[in-house]
């Protein structure tokens, strides 16, 4: 078997050759007249009408000796076969194609569309030209690229040679068209935020930090999809707004996170968390139908049915129920030595972050869908109190499969109390919790001018995908991010 670098200095000979012929290997133009997917869905009227037509595409496989020889095209559009005879193309072409055409490469073909004797639509081409040369060889077709980091690191070949990913990577974009055609139906504006920021705001992460040159100015890589902005669009008058973007966050990779990623918000004015609930609900039942085609679905050792009515269950209750922690009436050392008991490792030794992680531990439990509500006071900075109990707030989380896959709140507007939270975050952050919540002066600034009551939510559109195609998240982005070789 040839090396590589063997099969590469032999194209590299045949490029040669190809310029020498007068033929250019890279030329800007293609004669192609129709996709391959025009080609399947108009072949009965091609092959009646005896049509003369260019067609093009990546040869993904030769096959024949002598006289004839059969390839198969690729267009992105879909996938056609070819025909290639002696006495129809005569000597010099046909010769030629047989010294410098490997498969990879990108040609174009005209002729005349028949059947096969097996049934086979087919092009007999009566002539032919070259629109890239390729000189490296792709995967072999039935075992493609195993090394999953290989595959990951080549995604262009991993997405060309596996049309399962390929169908995923579509199905995404239509997930994010449904989540998109939902929300202006519903008459939501959709805009446009800052992704570099002076703060951080709207989430409880790590960022990535980066520096203005312009400015002088140390930035933040935004870890929300604009609350704190889209907040100040509510007190600028807009009543429905929603975005989807993309996020970073300077934290680990696993099969369910990713540091950088595309989400959507949205702030309703004149709503609160109830309202919030019963829109989440509907969209994703739109999302699981319209894209999945179903509401059944296995993910994670978890299954669960989206459809009916989702039932709500509160956290300080399940906290207690599955650890017999009661977290509004428990200290420090009772929290710590709970998880130390259950063996739970834990980032960061603040109360808020402890809690937190306790109730990662409850969550996972949970198959859903379910709303969780009644979260603290604590791990809640940017939600309003209920009215019978100010330790609590008005919050909701979707759970589904053991994950937390939305989060939404009847949004704090009482800017003095949103001071107070911050200036919480603030002492958090001293004591070693690095994902507390950065403080924003202007933001409550702009609470002093009045924000009307407005629910807001945001939708984990990357895991929510990821699990309801029951894939790594990592297998459901084009191109994850990746060290480079020779990286440790």
């Amino acid at each position: 078997m040839s090396s590589i670098d063997e099969i590469r200095d032999a194209r590299i000979n045949k490029l040669k050759l190809l310029k020498d012929k007068g033929m250019n290997p890279y030329p800007a133009e293609s004669r192609k007249e129709l996709s391959l997917s025009e080609v399947v869905s108009g072949f009965e009227s091609l092959e009646a009408n005896k049509e003369i037509k260019w067609i093009a595409g990546r040869i993904m496989s030769i096959r024949g000796q002598g006289a004839i020889i059969f390839i198969t095209l690729n267009d992105g559009t879909g996938a056609f076969q070819g025909l290639l005879k002696k006495d129809v193309l005569g000597d010099e072409k046909f010769d030629f194609w047989n010294t410098v055409v490997d498969i990879g490469d990108f040609v174009e073909m005209q002729g005349s569309f028949f059947t096969t004797k097996r049934g086979e639509k087919t092009l007999e081409a009566k002539d032919w030209g070259m629109l890239t040369k390729s000189l490296r060889p792709l995967p072999e077709k039935w075992h493609g690229l195993t090394d999953v980091e290989e595959r990951f690191r080549k995604r262009y070949l991993d997405i060309l040679m596996d049309g399962e990913i390929k169908e995923l990577l579509e199905k995404k974009t239509k997930f994010w068209d449904t989540v998109r055609s939902f929300m202006k139906e519903r008459n939501f504006l959709e805009v446009e935020t800052p992704t570099l920021e002076v703060t951080t705001g709207g989430a409880e992460a790590t960022p990535f930090k980066t520096y203005n040159e312009d400015f002088k100015l140390p930035l933040f890589m935004r870890i929300s999809i604009g609350e704190l902005w889209q907040k100040r669009l509510m007190a600028a008058g807009f009543s429905k707004t929603f975005e989807i973007g993309r996020a970073y966050r300077n934290e680990g990779s696993d099969a369910n996170h990713l540091q950088e990623f595309t989400n959507m918000e949205f702030y309703w004015s004149y709503a609160s968390y109830k309202d919030g609930m019963k829109l989440v609900e509907e969209l994703y039942k739109k999302i699981a139908q319209d894209v999945f085609g179903t509401l059944h679905f296995e993910t994670r050792g978890h299954k669960f049915d989206l459809g009916g009515k989702w039932p709500t269950i509160d956290y300080c209750e399940t906290v207690k129920k599955e650890t017999g922690i009661d977290i509004l009436n428990t200290t420090y050392e009772e929290v710590k030595n709970k998880l130390e008991k259950l063996e739970i490792k834990y980032d960061g030794e603040t109360m808020e972050r402890m809690i937190d992680t306790l109730w990662k531990y409850c969550r996972r439990k949970i198959s859903g869908p379910v709303f969780l509500t009644g979260h603290p006071k604590l791990i809640s900075p940017l939600s309003k109190s209920m009215p019978e109990n100010a330790e609590l707030t008005e919050r909701f989380q979707v759970i589904i499969a053991g994950s937390e896959l939305g989060n939404g709140y009847s949004e704090l507007n009482d800017p003095i109390n949103q001071a107070e939270r911050f200036e919480k975050q603030q002492e958090l952050a001293k004591a070693g919790d690095k994902e507390a919540m950065m403080p924003d002066d202007e933001f409550v600034e702009m609470l002093e001018y009045g924000m009307p009551p407005t629910c807001g939510f945001g939708l984990g559109g990357e895991m929510l995908f990821a699990f309801l195609s029951d894939k790594p998240i990592r297998e459901t982005q084009m191109f994850p991010l990746m060290k480079p070789k020779g990286v440790e």
